[in-house]
């Protein structure tokens, strides 16, 4: 290892030993926020903006200067946009170390250029331009995807615009559940689904059928994790 290495090594580990020690104080900060009914936006975003300067980005200078310099990330992470389960907090990501999707129900649609072009290009320039070392896709329980995937009409009548055909990426998923489990409760059905999701890859083809220039790429081992323990 290099010198340069070792210093940004010996950075990262004090700036994570640094944000451990404030786990408690944040804990019963969050817990006192979310507390307040009437919270002011605008108020909450200067003041935790505020709070990242002076704790993070002026007291750890060397570690921003060398991110500003770019990134080397060493995981592509897709996660559900649910508010109670960012990676970043689940996982203890540090900065520079994931690249991040987010969507409703974590999944990955199929490879096609005339649909779903942002997964694609965010896979696309994980793997080809940044080299990623590891794919993660990590689901969790309560989710309100997995639930309108599982409760779709069968006439195939629709609420909304976009969920409903969004989810609908999930359906190897659902027939999967429906045939081993469709004996059991609707809730426990959801249950299997979402586990399902986050640990069959049936509901991410791309990762088997990559584009041509994934592809070309060496293939980034593929890992999934479930987070249901932080919303149950």
């Amino acid at each position: 290892m290099d010198s340069r290495a070792k210093t940004s090594a010996r950075v990262i580990y004090n700036y994570y030993l640094a944000c451990s020690e404030k786990d408690d104080q944040l804990n019963k900060e969050v817990e006192t926020r979310t507390e307040k009914d009437d919270c002011d936006p605008v108020g909450r975003i200067l003041e935790g903006f505020h709070r990242f300067k002076t704790t993070k980005f002026d007291k750890y200078p060397e570690l921003y200067r060398e991110l500003a310099e770019g990134q080397s990330p060493k995981f592509l992470v897709f996660a559900c946009s649910d508010s109670r389960v960012s990676p970043s907090h689940v996982l203890d990501f540090q900065p520079g170390e994931a690249f991040m999707v987010r969507n409703i129900a974590n999944l990955v649609p199929a490879f096609n250029q005339l649909r779903y072009s942002g997964v694609g290009a965010t896979i696309e320039y994980a793997v080809a331009t940044l080299e990623v070392e590891n794919i993660l896709v990590i689901g969790h329980s309560r989710c309100g995807g997995i639930e309108r995937l599982m409760t779709l009409p069968e006439d195939g009548s629709t609420a909304n615009d976009f969920v409903d055909d969004w989810v609908k990426i999930g359906l190897p998923a659902k027939a999967k559940v429906k045939a081993q489990f469709g004996h059991l409760p609707l809730p426990e059905q959801i249950h299997k689904c979402e586990k399902g999701v986050s640990s069959s890859g049936r509901s991410s083809p791309p990762l088997r059928r990559p584009s041509p220039r994934v592809a070309s790429r060496s293939s980034p081992s593929l890992r999934h994790q479930d987070s249901r323990s932080s919303t149950t």
